[in-house]
């Protein structure tokens, strides 16, 4: 049965996860719309993580941008401000190595105002809320901050603001009023790098702040005329409010607009006794303050400040909610950064590609105005599917995975170009990457295949934007029919064809099997057979190439130098590869069954005797090993985690096992037994757990054998392997050995020593952790079939949220089996087949 229905804006409901405490030190959840920009709300409550311009650079900091509250009463008298964040927490006593959240770029330069006692941090993506707790304030104060996020609308998601949303509650006796403080430094000129001190930084200068006034709004726009139209920096920033508010548009430093506060008053509501919207608005809008702020642009070198105040009065009791939106603008993107393959001489070409969203947006101004046309769209959508999550009845790690995957698909690693195009680095430069690297901008561009083949949260949630990744990768295919495991941008320079590419060098052949798997996805999900006949040459080609390089004497296994994700070359038969390559053959027959049915058969013919002759060559009675080659990096006898990724890829598609079910079920409780580990130790890799922490390790050799030259990465753990091999466990019936997994990573990242919304490997944000999204569909079995409009679920009691393709909403399976789907977004075919499968 299905029902319809929207979701109506709904504010404050279930939260997934809590921090108190020390595990508020490394929370940074990141705010803004996809492609667009970000900064994160810290589980102090304070700013960091400046990136408004689309440079990665963790440890940008705007100075001078915060939220505060006063708070007054006449009788009895009193007058109590605070900072709306707590003071800094001290560093962990062993700080987490290669990861950089915990940092507070301020410390020991607060603003003069007390900050509140602590804070309490809780997250529903997108909603990030923060409970300032504090025994000398009179009242309750509590944020809500979000960015609007609805599955399946790219441009709903892609909004380049975040919406404050301050609620106070008089909780004592006697009547109060006061101001909530809101500030935003114009930081339109500043290259998100270069440290800023006070307003003064490299690029400022000439920066102007517009007071904004329109019936019922308040708000300071930002630009810097001085600018020329292509400098990286150019662009607009608003501070904005519709509650009742006096702006003091100009600032030359923190002190200047807390003493804006301080000085604002209420006159004639106090003498009056009436503090109606009305009265407030009438109040502040004869000027609350003898300050005067500066004028005209700002001298070389300084930039202005901005403050926004906004009046309210509470009786005992009483509650209000007041909205500040933070909106940017920065239409300039250029393709500055590192490039792999052979150095290039372009002379002094930059390179603009553009931001996507600034196309569709005049300014700020206009970013603000479209929000606010579609606001309650918007944030209800948002409040929807951050409560199907968070209200749902899956386990609580696996919850909590899904819900912090939207972070990492809005991470500054992707974005979206001037031409719609997206594209995204395997992570962002930061504290991981400075062994061989800086710690800003885009780590290993671009387009990576092989990291991307464990990604499966932006291709579900915005099939749209898979879609478009597909095809940028089939139009940079070389003339032999391979594909370079990185794009070169702008995509009419020369592509990285017979060239020595790095990590690893020849194009990947992990990369080009997941090709095939990530275009039937799509499929699966709706693309249609108009889309797939257009790429089908391309497939073709694409499976000729891998066939007559890797399989030349037609026994199915795939033999010589074989270059894979962890920047080696493997070269004995193996089923990380191997695998790979069955579920792809599986995939082309299904496809060749849609637009090409002759060549069907012989995709089945070629996948029945690889799976044969790869099961005999490799299975040792414990898990799927490789013969011992002594070729550097092979491994042998070990028991590697990602020997069944082709098989983890099968499910996700619908194409069933491709190797023994008793088999796949064995390896999959070896690689548990044997690889997740509790206790490290130096290795001589890069350290993404340590000391008494619990994960699961790249390789391991239970039983003696680990060579000279093991495996590169084999002792370290990735969070994107972790996620697959817990969620194949799911699809095979392991639930306890997938939550072990799943809940030693959320342990590594409880906000202690580890940020829960940054999963790092070469670079922050790395988005092979996209893998997680698959823990949703494998624990519920919910499969979306488009071109047969099928559903299939599986007979696991509750309530859970699905993604599929054109819609999305929750399943409800009753005890009996029944399945009940509410689309709370998109459509599904009238038509629509829904069936039950049973768990094994």
């Amino acid at each position: 049965m299905i029902k319809i229905r929207r979701g109506a804006p709904r504010e404050g409901q279930a939260s997934v996860r809590r921090y108190t405490g020390e595990a508020r030190r490394a929370v940074a959840f990141p705010l803004g719309g996809f492609g667009t920009g970000h900064v994160a709300l810290g589980g102090d409550g304070a700013l960091r993580q400046w990136q408004l311009s689309g440079v990665a650079n963790h440890l940008g900091f705007l100075p001078d941008s915060f939220f505060a509250l006063r708070v007054s009463s006449t009788e009895p008298p009193a007058d109590t401000v605070r900072l709306l964040r707590s003071a800094p927490l001290p560093p962990h006593e062993r700080p987490a190595p290669n990861v950089s959240d915990a940092e507070v770029p301020d410390a020991g330069h607060l603003p003069s105002w007390p900050p509140v006692t602590t804070t309490e941090f809780r997250a529903a993506y997108p909603f990030a809320e923060v409970t300032y707790l504090d025994e000398e304030l009179p009242v309750a104060v509590s944020l809500s901050a979000f960015t609007p996020f609805v599955p399946l609308d790219a441009d709903a998601s892609s909004l380049p603001l975040v919406r404050y949303r301050f609620t106070v509650t008089n909780t004592g006796g006697e009547f109060r009023h006061g101001w909530l403080l809101g500030t935003l430094q114009n930081a339109v000129g500043w290259d998100g790098v270069t440290p800023i001190e006070g307003t003064r930084g490299a690029g400022y200068g000439g920066n102007v702040n517009r007071l904004l006034r329109r019936p019922g709004q308040t708000g300071v726009l930002m630009d810097n005329p001085g600018l020329t139209e292509d400098d990286p920096a150019y662009g607009e920033m608003l501070l904005w409010t519709d509650g009742p508010a006096a702006a003091l548009p100009r600032a030359a430093g923190t002190e200047a607009m807390l003493r804006f506060v301080e000085t604002a008053k209420l006159v004639t509501p106090v003498q009056l006794g009436d503090f109606s919207e009305a009265a407030l608005r009438a109040a502040v809008a004869d000027g609350v303050s003898p300050m005067r702020a500066p004028s005209g642009p700002s001298l070389p070198g300084h930039t202005w400040d901005a403050a926004v105040a906004v009046a309210f009065a509470l009786a005992p009791g009483e509650t209000t909610t007041i909205d500040f939106v933070h909106t940017w603008w920065f239409p300039n993107r250029y393709a500055d950064f590192d490039r792999f393959g052979p150095a290039r001489s372009y002379g002094r070409s930059r390179f603009w590609v553009g931001n996507h969203y600034a196309r569709r947006f005049g300014g700020a101004l206009d970013v603000l105005d479209t929000y606010l046309a579609d606001r309650e769209y918007l944030d209800g959508a948002s409040r929807t599917w951050a409560d199907a999550v968070a209200g749902s009845d899956l386990p609580e790690p696996i919850r909590d995975a899904i819900s912090a995957q939207g972070a990492l698909v809005r991470s500054p690693s992707l974005f979206r170009t001037a031409d719609g195009h997206t594209f995204g680095f395997e992570g962002t430069l930061g504290a991981s990457t400075r062994n061989w690297n800086g710690d800003a901008g885009g780590s290993c561009p671009l387009n990576c295949n092989h990291v991307f083949n464990y990604e499966q949260a932006l291709a579900r949630v915005f099939p749209e934007l898979g879609r478009d990744m597909r095809d940028t990768e089939f139009s940079v295919q070389a003339p032999d029919g391979s594909l370079p495991h990185r794009v070169v941008l702008p995509l009419y320079l020369p592509q990285l064809h017979d060239v020595a590419i790095g990590g690893p060098e020849r194009p990947a052949l992990d990369g080009m099997l997941g090709a095939v798997l990530k275009t039937y996805r799509s499929v699966l999900d709706g693309a249609g057979p108009g889309w797939l006949r257009g790429h089908w040459p391309a497939l073709l080609r694409l499976m000729d190439h891998i066939t007559t390089t890797w399989d030349p004497d037609g026994d199915g296994v795939l033999q010589g130098d074989q270059p894979v994700t962890y920047d080696i070359s493997l070269h004995g038969p193996n089923m990380f590869v191997g695998g790979l390559w069955l579920a792809a053959l599986q995939a082309m027959r299904a496809m060749a069954e849609l637009v090409d049915p002759p060549a069907a058969p012989s995709y089945a013919a070629r996948f029945a005797t690889a799976r044969d002759t790869y099961d005999k060559l490799l299975w040792n009675g414990e898990y799927y090993a490789q013969p011992v080659t002594d070729e550097p990096h092979d491994f042998g006898q070990g028991c590697l985690s990602d020997q069944l990724l082709g098989q983890w890829w099968a499910h996700q598609l619908g194409l069933g096992h491709i190797l023994p079910p008793d088999r796949v079920r064995t390896a999959l409780a070896s690689i548990v037994r044997h690889n997740l580990r509790t206790g490290f130790t130096e290795h001589g890799y890069r350290v993404f757990a340590d000391g008494t922490e619990t994960g699961l390790v790249v390789c391991a050799w239970p039983h003696g054998g680990r060579p000279a030259v093991p495996l590169r990465y084999c002792d370290e753990v990735w969070t994107g392997v972790e996620y697959q091999v817990a969620a194949h466990c799911l699809y095979e019936g392991l639930t306890t050995e997938a939550l072990r997994i799943v809940e030693a990573i959320q342990a590594r990242h409880d906000g202690t020593r580890r940020n829960p919304f940054n999963e790092i490997e070469c670079g922050d944000h790395y988005v092979r952790a996209m893998s997680g999204w698959s823990l949703l569909n494998a624990y519920t079995g919910f499969t979306y079939d488009a071109p047969t409009r099928r559903v299939t679920v599986a007979h696991r009691p509750g309530r859970h949220p699905f993604v599929a393709g054109t819609a999305w909403g929750t399943v409800t399976v009753t005890e009996d089996g029944t399945a009940t789907i509410e689309v709370l977004g998109g459509e599904l075919p009238a038509d629509l087949t829904v069936e039950s499968a049973w768990l094994p």
